[in-house]
């Protein structure tokens, strides 16, 4: 097996992750492609992306293009980019959450270098949750499994021909963090075997994406996480777990906002007891803040009042006022 030398093109820490286990094959990492350095955090302080850190690390070089659209905005980075791919022996350009979209030029590029061309990781069964937040909307929606597709790109958003895929659970309680640590690490492995058969020659099998059940995953806005109390408890509950941990889904009570982190439909245990309006406090007990829903009943357990930590609900109430009666909106 003849290693492969690849350009990779990705920006979060999914795509740290699958870059990171890219680099302990035989595999080498000859170039790098993520977004500019972006304002986060507290202080909006300027920050490389998770997978510039890892290339700065390994001393990879390095290209951070605002757009790669040559008649954009901006032309010269484009250019850039076109300049030193033009340039460069590569075998295969893997991409994995770039963030940026990959324009005709790059494609043709690619392709004329390798006969895979550019080859995707995507975090969902496709062609169900196409787009920019799979993982966010397959546990919002409610399903009961996701999993990761490898897919040779086209200019379609997430149309491509599927190359490998593989399921898996979403399993009770799990948040938009812990479901994409275990895809990450799913799609990480799955990518390397695919490398390793294009590396020893063998032909691979290419699976058009069905024309039935095509879903478009949505980029998740800052306004889509207030919580609506006339709800029902089992959507609110995925609703707070898809948006763990960002942007975090968010209430008020007396003008104040509270994110919700973490919390439990607990609809069961009212069936035989009366509930009161949405957003009104129920019970408050070692358990954590029962709220009654549109239908249903809602437990808060992980929380965060505007100006202070994340806290269990528990340590919450030890140093907060909270009264049975009152109506979070």
């Amino acid at each position: 097996m003849r290693p492969l030398k690849i350009v990779y093109a990705g920006t979060p820490e999914f795509a740290k992750i699958i870059l990171s286990r890219i680099l302990n094959t035989p595999h080498q990492v000859v170039l790098v492609m993520t977004q500019p350095d972006r304002p986060s955090g507290r202080g909006l302080k300027i920050h490389p992306s998770p997978v510039k850190e890892v290339a700065l690390d390994k001393n990879i070089s390095l290209l951070q293009p605002t757009s790669l659209k040559l008649d954009g905005k901006y032309p010269e980075e484009a250019e850039q980019a076109k300049t030193v791919l033009e340039a460069l022996d590569f075998d295969v350009m893997v991409v994995a959450a770039y963030g940026l979209i990959l324009p005709k030029w790059l494609l043709d590029l690619v392709e004329s270098k390798s006969t895979l061309g550019c080859i995707n990781v995507h975090a969902s069964l496709l062609p169900r949750w196409r787009g920019a937040a799979p993982i966010h909307r397959a546990i919002w929606s409610g399903d009961k499994q996701t999993g990761t597709c490898i897919m040779k790109m086209e200019e379609g958003l997430d149309t491509g021909p599927i190359i490998a895929q593989e399921s898996l659970a979403i399993q009770n309680f799990e948040t938009t963090q812990t479901l994409h640590d275990r895809l990450a690490l799913q799609g990480a492995r799955l990518l390397n075997e695919t490398l390793d058969l294009i590396a020893s020659g063998q032909d691979l099998f290419l699976q058009n994406q069905s024309e039935i059940g095509v879903t478009y995953a949505q980029k998740i806005l800052k306004e889509e996480a207030l919580i609506d109390w006339n709800l029902d408890a089992q959507i609110i509950d995925r609703k707070v777990r898809a948006l763990n941990p960002s942007p975090v889904a968010f209430t008020h009570l007396m003008a104040t906002l509270y994110k919700l982190w973490l919390c439990e439909d607990v609809s069961q245990t009212w069936a035989q007891r009366q509930t009161g309006k949405p957003g009104e406090v129920l019970e408050i007990n070692d358990y954590g803040i029962e709220i009654a829903c549109g239908t249903g009943v809602l437990r808060i357990i992980e929380l965060q009042k505007a100006g202070s930590k994340r806290m269990s609900a528990k340590q919450f109430i030890l140093t907060n006022t909270i009264q049975i009666g009152e109506i979070f909106n």
